[in-house]
């Protein structure tokens, strides 16, 4: 009978302490890191699907728009520059990592940009059905990378919030001990200066 309450206190003070520690946040660091992992995948998602348009834009723009090569090449360059660049497993926690892919993906953004300058000089071109849908489908995938991106900085604030606060730091510390902070998208540089406005 002694034998029997002793056993039945261990395991009530077992679970007390259970509900104590998921109560105090010992499980947040894992559940954070999971979210953090799942907006980065977003992230490449999107990526990638813009990746996967861009052949077919290239084109159907060379077609109407030969002399513009050099353009087109280089937005096959840097396509090519941010798809093979091998991701660290660790890429969300390695700053140069993380540096370089947004640099490329960056460069993609700029070649694509100047692209859609040289469409300006080609009516036909922009009036062609297959041009027109490559377009929109860019543009949609442009609007679901910014969206992705917000919520992956998003994700990655709450899991650097919770290991540099307290308790979440303490938990850390004793729990999780490997787990650090996630580097998150900086504005390119080019964004922090004001365009320039000439009405001459």
């Amino acid at each position: 009978m002694i034998r029997a309450l002793l056993s039945g206190k261990k395991v009530f003070l077992a679970m007390a302490l259970a509900v104590g520690l998921s109560a105090c946040g010992i499980n947040n660091v894992p559940t954070y890191d999971e979210e953090v992992k799942a907006a980065w995948s977003q992230v490449q998602n999107q990526y990638q699907r813009r990746a996967d348009l861009i052949p077919n834009l290239v084109e159907t723009v060379k077609g109407y728009a030969e002399h513009e090569q050099e353009t087109l090449t280089a937005v096959v360059e840097a396509r090519a520059k941010a798809t093979q660049m091998t991701l660290p497993a660790n890429i969300t926690e390695n700053p140069e990592a993380f540096a370089q892919f947004q640099q490329n993906q960056s460069e993609l953004s700029s070649a694509l940009a100047r692209l859609m300058v040289v469409v300006e000089r080609y009516p036909d071109l922009k009036a062609n059905q297959s041009f027109l849908a490559l377009q929109s489908q860019l543009e949609g995938t442009e609007n679901r990378i910014a969206v992705a991106r917000r919520d992956y900085i998003l994700t990655v604030q709450k899991y650097n919030t919770e290991l540099r606060t307290i308790p979440g730091r303490w938990v850390a510390g004793i729990f999780y001990p490997d787990a650090k902070v996630k580097e998150t998208f900086a504005a390119a540089a080019e964004s922090q200066s004001a365009p320039k406005v000439n009405f001459q």
